[in-house]
């Protein structure tokens, strides 16, 4: 299959992931917190179940540069190296037009909620519009803004959360997508599954760190919302903690493949590859297994 169209899937399925995250978020925020966390969370779980779904047989649905680097390192066969800078300028092109589209959409209401709050765009009090774009910790909506705040969480704590939550959900990941997993009676679920772990982790994280777990899909609205007129409060956020959401991540995402190849996978049983497949999707999936971006899956 031709790269481009590779590239353009896994950008779509980026593109779906943001937008059903961050869009969850701007209703929540615009609405004072009324959508709540757990809507929240399940509707971002929801989003990286559809991105996988539709870019799955495609481009392997990465949808994250951290699942991206995993795969890199211990999935060589299905995912060459060499790709995964491709896929990342895929992954942040996706995350950048759903961060336009949102900020298209909700624009309106952003400035009524600025308005009616006394936010100045750019100033320290607009960290709470700018969530809708970019993550913050701890969460501004919580915890507030103030020095006591700050205190609660510093950026290294943070992207220390940020890696634990990007190596479980790496961890699933290679252990839903590895072939040998027998446990898993339908292949069609996994991405589910997946979606269903990410919703997770948000109903854990998120009051943390708002919970990114995905480089992609924070810096890409980051940027949106830094040329949209928040200025630093988006880059390089509080604290100047806009890395936390991009180096976290990338530690963790190995930390979790390795956790799987290493402890796990040694113990699985061997593939028969003589006998039938499980199920359609797996009998769909076949024809990538050889192929550098089969077999993936990703959040």
């Amino acid at each position: 299959m031709q790269l481009p169209r590779i590239l353009i899937a896994e950008a779509i399925g980026t593109y779906l992931l943001v937008l059903f995250g961050a869009g969850a978020v701007a209703t929540d925020v615009i609405t004072s917190g009324q959508l709540g966390l757990w809507p929240v969370a399940f509707t971002a779980g929801f989003g990286v179940t559809v991105g996988i779904y539709a870019s799955l047989a495609i481009s392997g649905a990465h949808l994250n540069p951290a699942v991206s680097l995993a795969f890199a390192i211990f999935r060589r066969s299905e995912f060459r190296f060499g790709r995964m800078l491709a896929y990342w300028g895929a992954q942040l092109a996706g995350a950048v037009a759903a961060g336009l589209t949102l900020f298209a959409v909700f624009s309106p209401f952003i400035e009524r909620l600025e308005r009616l709050n006394g936010y100045i765009r750019g100033a320290p009090g607009s960290e709470y519009s700018a969530m809708i774009f970019s993550k913050h910790f701890p969460d501004a909506g919580v915890f507030g803004i103030d020095e006591a705040a700050r205190a609660l969480l510093s950026a290294p704590a943070a992207a220390a959360i940020e890696g634990l939550g990007t190596a479980v959900l790496v961890f699933v990941i290679f252990s839903l997508f590895d072939r040998r997993n027998t446990a898993l009676p339908n292949d069609a679920l996994a991405p589910l599954l997946v979606g269903l772990t990410v919703a997770v982790l948000i109903a854990v994280f998120a009051p943390l760190t708002h919970a990114g777990l995905n480089p992609a899909r924070d810096f890409g609205p980051r940027l949106v919302a830094f040329f949209a007129g928040w200025g630093s409060v988006a880059l390089p956020g509080p604290s100047g903690g806009f890395w936390v959401y991009i180096v976290g991540p990338l530690l963790g995402a190995p930390i979790g493949a390795a956790a799987h190849e290493f402890l796990l996978k040694p113990a699985l049983p061997s593939l028969r590859r003589s006998g039938p497949a499980r199920n359609g999707a797996a009998d769909a999936l076949a024809d990538y297994e050889h192929a550098p971006n089969a077999r993936d899956g990703g959040g």
